[in-house]
């Protein structure tokens, strides 16, 4: 398992759930004491072929209304104050987006969903939706499911049960999604978006359910960010190309931010030992990094090409945008990295390293980019 990588993450869902404990408590040995389940585990019962007909199984979905929280709206901070962004008209495409890691509980493997599951794990899920799944508000309809996500502690342990635990997660997010291209009008296109955890179970996903299939050429983009992406192991396993154009469709989107000076070691060390899709481990060969502000794969962009970054109130729960706040510039190794360290919040973590923004220092650009690959995909048929 992505250890290191992981623990940074540890990390951070800790730190944006308490908001008060310092870093340095969570060394690599306190993450593992106080996050890897000690109890056995047990087998997760697979979800009935209809489970997610239930609208209760959704965070977003059609017919949720305000409170979906994929639906929100932030301000935007410009030249004349505060103001409200006016939201855009709909475009005819959906989106399935699978949301980050957001339970630590060490009772389970993996999170529950009855009784309407943890709440704590429920309401961090709809903070990251509401900053992260709301770049693609511009879609006729966004869905994301409820799934029983392996806990934080099943990615910092070589136990196999933590590969037990990924793997029931995945299986509902498979069964999520079969029931959401079910749901949709045979010709409507799709775009598939997901963080951290989330992206880890779409790479799979584009390899075992997308790729070759039916759906396929609907694929407007996939953005698998915050989760590495192997140009020599996992593309050509997942079978889609990784987008270097603005108007291309049919291909993939993947970063990981750092502000400068990055030192991204142990991120690097557990990607060079983690096995890809094909199976092996990457070593140094580099990851996808797409550029944000570009639309392309690589490359350097300054601030001034930032359409708006969502800048979050401490709380995670509000925010405004920003433009102009950071530039992106891709390295040899497939870092993004974003200048000097920006004022986010207090979630930032160690190495300079901005996994929970790695969506909204780029809201905006993200935002036009998904509308303009929909267009492009409506234009080619």
């Amino acid at each position: 398992m992505a250890k290191k990588f992981l623990y940074f993450i540890a990390f951070c869902i800790v730190l944006v759930i308490s908001g008060r404990i310092a870093y340095e408590l969570f060394q690599d040995e306190l993450a593992e004491i106080a996050l890897v389940p000690s109890a056995a585990f047990a087998p997760v019962k697979p979800l009935e072929a209809n489970a997610y007909e239930d609208p209760a199984l959704w965070y977003s979905r059609p017919g949720i209304g305000v409170s979906d929280p994929a639906r929100w709206q932030p301000a935007y901070a410009g030249d004349r104050g505060v103001l409200p962004t006016p939201a855009d008209p709909k475009q005819n495409f959906a989106v399935f987006f699978v949301h980050p890691t957001s339970y630590l509980n060490r009772a389970t493997w993996n999170a529950p969903l009855e009784n309407g599951g943890d709440p704590e794990a429920e309401r961090i899920a709809r903070i990251y939706l509401r900053g992260m799944a709301s770049p693609f508000n511009a879609a006729s309809e966004i869905w994301a499911p409820r799934y029983r996500q392996a806990t934080m502690g099943a990615f910092l342990t070589d136990q196999p049960e933590g590969k037990q635990a990924i793997n029931a997660a995945y299986a509902d997010v498979r069964e999520a999604y079969r029931y959401f291209l079910s749901s949709l009008a045979p010709d409507t296109p799709i775009v598939l978006a997901g963080h951290s955890q989330g992206a880890l179970h779409l790479k799979r996903l584009l390899a075992e359910e997308v790729r070759d299939s039916a759906a396929a050429p609907r694929l407007v983009a996939a953005y698998l960010i915050g989760w590495p992406v192997s140009l020599e192991h996992d593309l050509s396993v997942i079978g889609f190309p990784p987008c270097i154009s603005p108007g291309q469709t049919g291909c993939l989107i993947s970063w990981s931010s750092f502000a400068e000076p990055a030192d991204p070691a142990a991120v690097l060390e557990a990607y060079a030992t983690t096995p890809a899709l094909d199976g092996d481990a990457p070593g140094t060969s580099p990851m996808l990094c797409s550029n944000p502000l570009t639309g392309l794969v690589g490359g350097n962009a300054p601030a001034s090409a930032n359409l708006g970054t969502l800048v979050p109130e401490d709380s995670m729960e509000k925010g405004e945008l920003r433009p102009g706040l950071v530039p992106a510039r891709c390295d040899k190794r497939g870092l993004l990295l974003i200048g000097p360290p920006p004022e986010m919040g207090s979630y930032v973590l160690p190495g300079n390293n901005y996994h929970v923004y790695d969506l909204p220092l780029f809201w905006a650009n993200t935002k036009a980019d998904v509308i303009g690959r929909a267009e492009a995909w409506q234009k080619s048929r």
